[in-house]
């Protein structure tokens, strides 16, 4: 009975979704009109704020992170696979999401059934923090899409430019995170099995736990 009484933990509460990876459930932290990045508290679950955005970036897509995902080791094996390089390292958090949509949703801290459709694989320095990219199921204008290939030149940029800058000051000449790919709805899927696998390694007493609910 318990669960009628408690909000569900967005990242260990709310399932995935029996279809995943092909849809996902998604938790909103973030939408395009923020100026103050939001981000989930791990402990708690509540949606905080992280800090005041500094510099004008925003974020062009809905923004948040697929429940139930960790990226750590098999997440930064398979980069380190498709790199070449040694030393990665995932980045400890649940996988990262940005989902595409025609209609204007006003605030974060809500679910959606998002369909992926590539990602970016993302360094920070030597960690990895991959984006999924993502089209809101049932989308009027994105929602048929099934491949980043489809997506406008112009928006994909906006994507690329938003994490590759929105650290960044305009004073900096060091540029603290590198997209070396820009991956298809196959290798998505691939980092989100990952990501559920190294989920399910971190936190096997939790999984136990939800399967015997």
């Amino acid at each position: 009975m318990l669960e009628h009484f408690f909000k569900s933990h967005p990242w260990h509460g709310v399932p995935i979704g029996e279809r995943a990876p092909d849809v996902v459930t998604a938790y909103v932290e973030m939408v395009p009109t923020d100026t103050v990045k939001y981000e989930i508290d791990k402990e708690t679950g509540l949606l905080k704020v992280d800090r005041p955005q500094k510099y004008s970036n925003v974020c062009p897509s809905l923004y948040g992170l697929v429940p139930r995902t960790h990226c750590t080791e098999r997440v930064a094996a398979l980069c380190e696979e498709r790199t070449g390089r040694g030393g990665l390292v995932g980045d400890g958090d649940p996988l990262d999401i940005c989902v595409l949509t025609e209609k204007e949703i006003t605030h974060g801290n809500i679910l959606v059934q998002a369909i992926p459709i590539g990602g970016l694989r993302m360094l920070d320095g030597s960690e990895v923090d991959d984006k999924i990219i993502a089209v809101l199921a049932g989308d009027a204008v994105y929602g048929s899409l099934t491949d980043v290939a489809g997506l406008p030149p112009l928006l994909l940029d906006r994507l690329r430019h938003y994490f590759l800058t929105y650290k960044q000051g305009p004073d900096d000449a060091r540029v603290s995170c590198e997209i070396t790919h820009v991956y298809d709805r196959n290798e998505a899927h691939e980092v989100i099995r990952r990501s559920q696998e190294d989920y399910a390694r971190q936190f096997a007493d939790l999984v136990a736990a939800l399967r015997k609910a």
